[in-house]
């Protein structure tokens, strides 16, 4: 699972290709504690959560233990990614809510920090449904200093961003001194990304592949990707699973990427993409004429009173 190239740096920015993520539905430590030491056994290196998420204690303790058990020499083996969410998103609370992080992963520093959102929700509001009383103007320059300040105070190694549209990059590159390392965005062959992807590889920003499986089984998911008969074809001339078809398609798009599984089968199985086999230029034009839909659309942050009014003031027109 080699590195992504870092756009800050121009140097080496040693994430490793295949996350495993930790958004669960409902806060469960003891599960994912369990879970995260067991993929950290057998050969996960980067683990993605989120202050939105709950799960960043159970993410450090089952460092520390793996770093006491001998399955890591250092919390340095690791890559961890948190994010800010909407509610932290003003200038005064970004560094405070990156030191609460910290004490929660029990770390001295993140390798990514992310704003999770292009969104202000006011302080303390961090679970929906959310009402036009509970959003704020997003400052994106505000915002992104305080980032950069985390960055300079070698708290977070690298920042980034979440969920921004070709449009939102533009303006953060526009006047961010320090530029985005990573855009954590939904990828899938459901949702391809090509414009996002090819303006990223352009200014160098590495795109990050979230819900590659399409998130069945979440609030706002689809069997869209996994029901997909293109890729049920593809994945039997292949004797893989549909799974590991999407995720290797995202793989070769050159995105890391996040898998979520708790199952240890699974897990393995999702590492199982990167050797010893590929997808064929026919099997890439068939999924590449597959209809584009986005998945995760953000309809809880759209209001007629609030800073984003339809859809398409939220993703600048570009869903």
């Amino acid at each position: 699972m080699s590195g992504a190239k870092d756009a800050a740096a121009g140097a080496v920015f040693a994430m490793p290709r295949i996350g495993m993520g930790t958004a669960v539905q409902g806060p469960k430590p003891e599960p994912i504690r369990r879970a995260v030491l067991r993929a950290i056994e057998i050969g996960y290196r980067h683990f993605d959560t989120a202050a939105h998420y709950e799960t960043e204690a159970p993410i450090g303790a089952a460092a520390a233990e793996a770093v006491r058990s001998g399955a890591i020499a250092s919390r340095g083996d690791l890559f961890i990614t948190s994010k800010l969410w909407c509610s932290d998103a003003h200038r005064d609370r970004v560094l405070p809510a990156l030191q609460q992080t910290l004490r929660n992963l029990e770390m001295e520093y993140v390798d990514l920090f992310l704003v999770h959102w292009p969104v202000s929700l006011k302080p303390g509001r961090y679970k929906g449904p959310f009402t036009a009383d509970d959003f704020a103007p997003f400052d994106m320059r505000a915002v992104w200093e305080a980032m950069e300040e985390c960055h300079r105070l070698g708290l977070a190694k690298a920042i980034g961003v979440c969920n921004f549209s070709c449009k939102k990059l533009e303006s953060l590159l526009s006047f961010a001194t320090i530029p985005p390392a990573v855009n954590q965005v939904e990828v899938n062959p459901v949702w391809q990304q090509r414009k996002l992807r090819e303006m990223c590889r352009e200014k160098g920003i590495q795109i990050c592949a979230y819900s590659p499986l399409g998130a069945k089984g979440t609030h706002w998911g689809s069997d869209s990707v996994m029901g997909s008969g293109v890729l049920h074809d593809i994945a039997v001339s292949k004797g893989k699973t549909v799974a590991q078809v999407c995720l290797r398609w995202v793989y070769e798009q050159g995105d890391c990427l996040i898998v979520k599984s708790f199952d240890e089968a699974r897990m393995r199985e999702n590492l199982d993409i990167v050797d010893g086999w590929e997808l064929t230029e026919e099997d890439r034009r068939r999924i590449a004429g597959i209809p584009q839909q986005k998945i995760n659309r953000g309809l809880r942050f759209v209001s007629e009173q609030g800073p984003y009014k339809s859809l398409d003031e939220l993703w600048d027109g570009e869903i």
